[in-house]
């Protein structure tokens, strides 16, 4: 089954009370059962949920894995991967990452004895130096949020299986429409479903994918026993989301190409960070291990300072100024006092995230609206 076939179909199972196209809302926290222990493979929806179990069903089909797992956001599901591990185990994290990402490694978990290393995660040889015989995992966002960095995962995921490693990927940015990190060695991929796969600013909800069916079963409990589960309704809208990601996506990147050529040309503009472009430093990278570019967009303005962003994201009349990203809308983001708030100042702006920084969620509505908004704002 095609990869858009899929997103409609994939793991789906027809519906047996009537016949239903789509999944039924099951809005019931528990189930009848016949005696002691005699259900239907239901008892409690913390545990499982008909609706629940058909997104699950999708997101192990779109990623081609073979477990999906769904969970109240992204952050919840990050945390239940950080709960296989015990204290003193180490993990190497990328340091371009999202602020809430950082925030729950370093503010929460740290406190509880796991340790982590933070490396730009560029040189494969570098990252080999890095693991010792206490690293459990290495942690990848590509692209990275929100510099727009790739990670080579197929050449880590050699490096971790060779030192019995586990390797979890953030596919939140690409989606498996652009990048499908399971096939390409990677033992856990991540989405805050919130952002592309739910796909209209409606839900919270975060998702895991794998195929290994003993790592499932560790999932499977911590996602039952720390209760940290998506409802039946946001569960429904994500399912629904997931079947428009196709058509959806390829209106994001093609809307970010065009907004990437104005942008490029434009006297205000410094640094521009998109993958699609042949300067990037991941270019080639991108071009072998995505399908396309994706539809987020960062850039500095000559100015260099907060003030010049104030000035541009105040005169938005299509793009919105909100946190989060992925919806069918367009949204601006100033991530030094957004999303990546939590970062230390000089450790975010070691890795590019500066006051001038904005970054650009490109959504599906017509470039050209698109293009003159951003005209307007920035000149």
């Amino acid at each position: 089954m095609k990869f858009n076939t899929k997103t409609i179909h994939g793991g789906q199972i027809k519906e047996k009370g009537y016949g239903a196209v789509m999944p039924p809302i099951y809005q019931t926290s528990t189930y009848s059962q016949t005696k002691p222990g005699e259900h239907k493979g239901y008892e409690y929806s913390r545990t499982h949920n008909p609706t629940r179990t058909a997104l699950e069903n999708s997101l192990a089909s779109i990623e081609n894995g073979k477990h999906g797992l769904a969970f109240s956001s992204g952050l919840s599901a990050i945390d239940a991967v950080l709960k296989l591990f015990e204290p003193g185990d180490e993990i190497i994290s990328t340091n371009d990452l999202y602020g809430g990402s950082y925030r729950l490694f370093d503010k929460v978990f740290k406190k509880f004895g796991l340790k982590f290393i933070f490396s730009d995660l560029q040189d494969i040889e570098e990252v080999s130096g890095l693991i010792t015989n206490k690293t459990k995992m290495i942690w990848v966002e590509t692209p990275t949020n929100p510099m727009m960095n790739l990670i080579d995962v197929q050449s880590l995921s050699n490096i971790c299986r060779k030192n019995k490693v586990l390797l979890a990927v953030d596919n939140t940015f690409a989606t498996p429409y652009l990048q499908k990190p399971l096939d390409l060695g990677a033992d856990i991929v991540m989405h805050s479903a919130t952002k592309y796969l739910a796909g209209h600013s409606d839900v919270i909800l975060g998702a895991l994918i794998v195929k290994d069916d003993q790592l499932a079963e560790k999932l499977y409990f911590l996602q039952n026993a720390s209760g940290a589960i998506c409802g039946p309704m946001d569960s429904f809208l994500t399912l629904r989301g997931i079947k428009t990601l196709h058509v959806r996506m390829e209106r994001h990147c093609f809307n970010a190409e065009k907004i990437v050529n104005f942008l490029a040309n434009h006297e205000r503009v410094d640094k521009l960070y998109w993958p699609g472009i042949p300067t990037h430093p991941n270019h080639k990278l991108a071009k072998s291990q995505m399908s396309g570019f994706g539809g987020m967009v960062s850039f500095t303005t000559k100015d260099g300072d907060f003030k010049s962003v104030q000035e541009i994201t105040s005169k938005f009349k299509v793009f919105t100024l909100a946190e989060s990203l992925g919806g069918v809308e367009s949204l601006a983001n100033h991530p030094a006092s957004m999303t990546h708030a939590s970062i230390p100042k000089e450790l975010r702006e070691k890795t590019g995230v500066v006051d001038s920084l904005i970054r650009l969620s490109v959504g599906i509505e017509d470039h050209e609206d698109l293009i003159s908004d951003l005209k307007q704002a920035i000149n």
